[in-house]
Formats: structure tokens, C-alpha cells, sequence
């Protein structure tokens, strides 16, 4: 899929929307926020570098080309212990023999006991999207985590801004639901999040669900490169002279996190050198005054 970028001058860059993107993740209980996991609870990721196999237990279409996958934890009053921006592993041997391993954010309730999603969308390409898409429940997948992120403190910002496209809303997703749920605190959020089309916006249903119930907190621009059917959000780009008007100017009181597929990151933020080395700030955000240390790619 395309969607395209622009800077001040005016060129367009091809973007594709939608790699499987690296992580972030919080947790929650079912009726109230908690900052931590009680310690009596039965965590199953525990950062022991250990590969867990668990059971497909239903799949769901979201859209023609991304899927909502539900795996069984091993009870029923198990929880999966991932604190917020933080990823887990998942895995999968070959016919040859060679492993085949990808990051995922959990979605929805990271504190729902015995179960939780995974959304993810079908690369042709992409050996463990083609994997994923050939499963049957109650088949399995081997899990293991949590890969931590950023270390979010609740009010450590006035505010902040989130920017995606594709399934780089997955760990974006994370924070605002956490931030929205969490009654302590007050950061409000603003997401831009870029899709071709309406179809293909993620976890809508969702956030526009976090947005009508907390919009002191929560406000999300859309933008699809076609509109087709009802829409009501921006037609086009994601451009910098939108930003500069609606996000947050730099200081010490914001910060940006952004995740997306590798053109977008690039036009935007330039790329992550590793898992440990953000790389250096360039692009759209650096030319609007914001400093390596007030953005975060995920």
C-alpha cells in the first residue's frame, strides 16, 4: 500500500504503510488501573529468556488483509506480566530447521486473564505473516518477552504526540490506551496515524471508543491517501506544516514517539540503528526543532 509524504518543498515521498511493528505495551485491570501486577498473580512472561508455546484459540478479519489472532495463556487466571512499552517475541522452526523470529504488541486488556491479541496484518513476503495466516486453532505459536521500550512515568510530560502509520499504531496504541485509563494521569495525547485508505485503519473502532470517553485526554487525526464511503478525517499526507500546527511545540514538557514502516520512519525520524541505538534524529522532526532526546522510535 501508498501513501505519500511531503516536506517543505514540496516533494512527495512514496511511503508503504503497514510493517509488523516493534513493540509497546501496557497492562490493565479489567475494570481498574493498576501500576503493577500483584505480586500473587500468575505472570507468564517473566523476561527469562524462555520460549512458552501457546494455543491459537480464535482468529477474527479486521480487514481484507489483517487479522485479530487470540491466544490462550496456560490457566485461566494466568496474565501475560508485560509492563507498558514492552514487546513480546514470537517464533516459529522452518521445514529447514531455521528459526523465524518477529516482535509483537499485544492489544486491548494486557491484564485480561487467559488470554490476549495479537493484530497483524499479511505481508506476501513476510515468512511468519504467511505463517500466521496458514494457522488453524488450537494449533501453537512459541511466545517469549517482555522486550521493554521506553520506561513511561505517568505525568513526566503535559503532553505528547503520537505519529504512525500502518501497524506502527500497535505499540502507539498502547500508550494512549494506558494514559486514557489511567485516572492518575494527566498527559493528553495527540495521535496522527496515515493509512491508504479508511479500510485500512486499525484498532478505529477502539480509539475513537478512548476518544469519545476521555476527550480531556485523548485526540486522534486520521489520514487516508483515498477516502472511500463515510470518512471523517484528512485527505492526503501527514504534512510538517500540520504537525508544526497541532502538535506540541519541542520543550521539555513534550515528546514525540513514533513507528511505522522503514520509508516513513525515514522521512520522518530517520531510522532506529538497533534495538538499543535510536540512530540519530533527521528528517521532518528534526527540521521542526525537535531534539534526538524528545523523540522516541519504536
Amino acid at each position: 500500500m501508498l501513501t505519500r509524504l511531503t516536506r517543505t518543498n514540496n516533494k512527495i515521498l512514496p511511503i508503504v504503510i503497514g510493517s509488523a511493528a516493534v513493540a509497546c505495551s501496557a497492562y490493565y485491570a479489567s475494570r481498574f488501573y493498576h501500576p503493577i501486577l500483584n505480586e500473587s498473580s500468575k505472570t507468564v512472561f517473566k523476561g527469562d529468556d524462555q520460549w512458552i508455546d501457546l494455543k491459537l484459540s480464535h482468529i477474527e478479519d479486521v480487514s481484507h488483509d489483517t487479522r485479530r489472532f487470540t491466544f490462550q495463556l496456560p490457566e485461566a487466571d494466568s496474565e501475560l506480566g508485560l509492563t507498558l512499552c514492552s514487546a513480546l517475541l514470537a517464533k516459529y522452526v522452518t521445514p529447514k530447521g531455521s528459526n523465524v523470529i518477529r516482535p509483537y504488541t499485544p492489544v486491548g486488556d494486557l491484564a485480561e486473564k487467559g488470554s490476549f491479541q495479537l493484530v497483524i496484518k499479511h505481508y506476501g513476503d513476510g515468512k511468519m505473516t504467511n505463517h500466521l495466516f496458514g494457522l488453524h486453532p488450537p494449533e501453537t505459536v512459541s511466545f517469549k518477552g517482555p522486550i521493554k521500550k521506553f520506561p513511561w512515568k505517568e505525568n513526566a510530560f503535559d503532553s505528547i504526540t503520537l505519529l504512525g502509520a500502518g501497524t506502527g499504531i500497535n505499540p502507539l496504541f498502547q500508550l494512549i490506551h494506558h494514559i486514557a485509563k489511567n485516572p492518575n494521569d494527566k498527559t493528553k495525547v495527540n495521535v496522527f496515524y496515515g493509512n491508504k485508505t479508511p479500510a485500512d485503519i486499525l484498532l478505529k473502532k477502539e480509539m475513537d471508543a478512548l476518544q469519545k470517553e476521555h476527550p480531556d485526554k485523548v485526540k486522534i487525526t486520521y489520514f487516508v491517501d483515498q477516502k472511500e464511503g463515510e470518512y471523517d478525517g484528512e485527505i492526503g499526507f501527514i504534512t510538517k506544516d500540520f504537525i508544526e500546527a497541532q502538535a506540541a511545540k519541542p520543550d521539555e514538557n513534550t515528546h514525540i514517539f513514533i513507528c511505522g514502516p522503514p520509508p516513513f520512519m525515514k522521512a520522518y525520524s530517520g531510522p532506529k540503528v538497533s534495538p538499543s541505538d535510536q540512530g540519530e534524529l533527521v528528517g521532518i522532526l528534526k527540521d521542526l526543532g525537535y531534539t534526538k532526546e524528545q523523540v522516541f522510535k519504536f
